[in-house]
């Protein structure tokens, strides 16, 4: 009697429970599909499905947005496994090897981790809803499908992964639309203004971004994904208004470390999402367009850590709107959009639990093979540099991403040299960090260490080189040896403050670190010199760019500004006791100059990319806390210059650069004493001006005009003739000056990620400060046409103009904020360059 007592009870909480679960229609009070739903409510929704249902719902806030808005995933899963959430975590992790507090147990039985992401893309709008209708399905008491689905799998979901971007489009759109909306795709709600909603509050794409974590929204995401290491990751995404669906299998090139298992997933999941799309007569492609290979997006770095990572794409985006009439008359709706997302969302997980042991098998297989190092050339990878900081900013990156590292027992080796391009006796210099391939994260710290990875197909979708150290500016070797490897020890000494001296202070520079010492105390008003020479103190040598730091003529506690500056840091700085140097000029030589706090604005808004004006912004507000103002590009006829020193023209297509007008009014801005400091595309337009920089002619085709059939083509090799034309991210080693300002810190050489095929003629009235010659090319994609183009011209240079200068970077030297090694080279085209 006691024991039907007890279930009665049982039963009437769960049915109060479900009574007061709410659908989503129900508690937005509008159907799902027919509106935009702002970010906080989506939150809410979630939330509530958690109040009403503890038992099987679990939300956990995991961070904020730069706007202030909140980040959250829910967890889903019976009663059971949610009690016991935190146990399948830890035995996941276990599995993986990335648990070492005890072995795991059994993979049997254990449930397969889902973890779906929405809405990254924040103009992307329709996954964000489809998550509100996939989380209702899987609680819905009257879906006995999905509870059985549950039984062997745990549901991680991430409703909104881009709360910024989102909110942004939808503000937007929903103060743009009528009463009813409008579907002709001309109408101003499909036409969305700059920067749209796509990227975050920085103007930064956060799909780019999972191995970098360059952005706050991803530092916090993958700390709490790499407490988990699900079996499976689904990102979701939109496309042109035009495109069907696109699911997995994914198109080539597959990376070669992906293994069979990784690719038979695929090719089953699409299959499964292909019978409910077959069935509603639904449209979709596979195998097109999107690959896996470049390691930082939502579907490869998943991945690269064990997952099946796929990237799942339906057409709308910020043209889509609540409707849209496509090219072929149909009308797109939201509704539409919202429905095949919630489709495959539940096709995943089905999928899933039907094969939930196999993915457990196959999870464990990935890592055991991960931790043994198997199918790899390269066994160790040893980086080293005479510079701490730049060791500093690799072991950052690993440290974010799991990655184990330590310092070599013995550094006598052989191995691959990254600057040679050849097999040699290694050499390392003052400090190195070495990373074993024999560890569960072997798999992704090989891609992104790799010298050159096997393109099995060149027709990709991103970049096809990113190496650690080209990027981060480092020496490096790849061993095929398994190197004895020890932790590093941690570095306990904390920094003195600098005593008071009454000469003053002198401070290295060979990095960002040192950059960023350079423009806090130019912040704070702390009077600078540098040295434009080598010179010698007290027996030892100082390099161009080296800091000066007088104590007189600056605040008393300048010895306190400068020990706060270099906090964190491994700069180094000395103390001098006199202007009298060993060898060298002295410091009241004219070699010796000073350096003013530059007041510094930027183009933004229309005719910028706003990524590349994003990469800026960030840049300067998050790594170099130093002042810039935005203007817009649109505004600058208008625009008052003149209490600014330096602009920064971004990546763009600039229509004012072309108004004459404009372009006499910033030649006055230069000659008066100003800088400008022009990047990527921007360069190619002022080559196209009468600035003095031209374009260098491509005379790779000229055989090629004579030939009298070089014009027949066949149609249907179209997109692969295209390909010699293009260079999606290739690695070159340009020769550097480094006596010139721009390029002080530097070796004589520069790794630079080659985008496109613009290339310029020596300056005659100038600096050809970093210039690419024959037999430059080093990794990663690059056409046949454009290799024989990228010879014999300038890439960085600088041009003085009156009182003033242009500095010529014509490939992003910041690009998405993680190469590193570019960083100091941008801070020298703005503070240091005509100091």
């Amino acid at each position: 009697m006691r024991k039907l007592l007890l279930g009665l009870l049982l039963l009437t909480s769960i049915v109060s429970l479900a009574q007061n679960l709410q659908s989503p229609d129900q508690f937005l009070g509008y159907k799902v599909g027919t509106r935009y739903t702002r970010h906080y409510k989506v939150v809410e929704y979630f939330k509530s499905v958690a109040a009403a249902l503890p038992n099987m719902v679990k939300t956990e806030k995991y961070g904020e947005t730069n706007e202030g808005r909140e980040l959250m995933i829910a967890y889903i899963a019976t009663p059971e496994n949610l009690k016991n959430l935190e146990s399948i975590r830890l035995n996941n992790l276990r599995i993986a090897g990335a648990a070492k507090d005890k072995a795991a147990p059994s993979v049997k039985d254990a449930p397969a981790i889902v973890w779906l992401s929405y809405n990254v893309h924040g103009n992307e709008t329709s996954s964000s809803e489809a998550a509100m209708l996939t989380l209702y399905a899987l609680v819905d008491p009257t879906n006995t499908q999905t509870k059985e689905w549950l039984k062997n799998t745990v549901i991680i979901m991430d409703p909104c992964i881009n709360p910024d971007g989102r909110d942004r489009y939808v503000n937007w759109f929903n103060s743009m639309v009528g009463k009813n909306y409008n579907p002709n795709p001309q109408s101003r709600e499909h036409a969305e203004p700059w920067p749209g909603g796509r990227s975050n509050h920085y103007n930064f794409d956060l799909n780019r971004d999972w191995a970098w974590q360059t952005q706050i929204e991803t530092q916090q995401r993958l700390v709490k994904y790499n407490q988990w290491l699900p079996q499976i990751h689904v990102d979701y995404h939109e496309q042109g208004i035009n495109e069907p669906y696109y699911f997995a299998p994914a198109a080539e090139p597959y990376h070669e470390l992906i293994t069979p298992w990784q690719h038979e997933f695929q090719e089953m999941i699409g299959r499964n999402h292909a019978k409910y799309f077959d069935a509603n007569g639904w449209l979709f492609f596979t195998k097109e367009r999107f690959d896996l290979f470049y390691p930082s997006y939502g579907d490869t770095y998943p991945i690269y850590n064990g997952s099946i990572g796929m990237t799942f794409e339906q057409g709308g985006g910020g043209r889509g709107g609540l409707g849209v009439v496509k090219a072929d008359g149909d009308t797109l709706t939201l509704l539409d959009r919202v429905m095949h997302h919630y489709t495959t969302g539940l096709s995943t997980i089905e999928t899933a639990s039907r094969n939930a042991q196999k993915l457990i098998d196959e999870y464990k297989r990935f890592f055991d093979d991960a931790r043994s190092a198997k199918n790899f050339t390269y066994k160790t990878y040893v980086l080293t540099s005479d510079n701490a900081d730049k060791l500093a900013a690799a072991e950052k990156l690993f440290k974010a991403n799991g990655i184990e590292y330590g310092v070599l027992s013995n550094t006598s080796f052989k191995g691959f040299n990254y600057n040679t391009l050849k097999e040699g006796e290694a050499t390392l210099k003052k400090y190195h960090i070495a990373v074993s391939m024999q560890q569960p994260k072997s798999v992704l710290a090989t891609v992104l260490l790799e010298p050159k990875g096997n393109l099995s197909d060149s027709n990709t979708y991103d970049i096809t080189a990113w190496a650690v150290p080209y990027a981060f500016g480092l020496d490096a070797y790849a061993v095929k040896e398994n190197l004895a490897i020890t932790a590093k020890p941690t570095d306990t000494n904390t920094p003195a403050i600098l005593p008071a001296n009454k000469y003053g202070y002198l401070i290295k520079y060979a990095s960002l670190a040192s950059a960023k010492v350079m423009a806090s105390l130019l912040k704070q008003g702390v009077k600078l010199r540098m040295a434009n020479l080598p010179f010698t103190y007290n027996k030892e040598n100082y390099d161009r760019g080296t800091l000066i730091v007088l104590s007189k003529g600056n605040p008393a506690n300048v010895n306190q500004k400068i020990s706060e500056a270099i906090k964190g840091s491994s700069v180094a700085v000395s103390v001098v006791e006199t202007g009298f140097m060993d060898k060298g000029a002295d410091f009241g030589s004219p070699d010796i100059s000073f350096i003013s706090a530059p007041k510094v604005a930027m183009l933004s808004g229309e005719q910028t990319s706003s990524t590349g004006a994003g990469e800026v912004w960030h840049f300067f507000e998050q790594t170099l806390d130093y002042p810039i103002t935005l203007f817009n590009a649109a505004d600058l006829a208008r625009v008052s210059l003149k209490d600014y020193n330096v602009l920064i023209v971004p990546d763009g297509n600039y229509r004012s650069l072309n108004d004459k007008p404009i372009s006499d009014k910033l030649k006055d801005f230069v000659r008066s004493g100003g800088k400008i400091v022009a990047l990527d595309n921007a360069v190619m337009q002022f080559a196209n001006g009468d600035w003095g920089l031209k374009a260098k002619e491509d005379k790779a085709d000229d055989k090629e005009k004579k030939d009298d059939y070089a014009a027949i083509k066949k149609y249907g090799d179209n997109q692969r003739s295209r390909i010699s034309d293009q260079i999606p991210g290739a690695i070159y080693k340009i020769d550097l000056d480094n006596t010139h300002p721009l390029a002080y810190g530097y070796p004589n050489y520069y790794y630079i990620l080659k985008q496109d095929d613009n290339i310029y003629q020596f300056l005659k009235d100038g600096w050809n400060v970093g210039t690419i010659k024959k037999e430059a090319y080093v990794t990663g994609f690059g056409g046949v046409k454009v290799k024989a183009k990228l010879k014999d011209g300038t890439l960085f240079g600088v041009q003085n103009i009156g009182n003033g200068s242009i500095v010529y970077l014509s490939d992003d030297p910041i690009f998405r904020l993680f190469w590193e090694n570019g960083k100091l080279l941008f801070c020298n085209a703005v503070f240091v360059v005509g100091h």
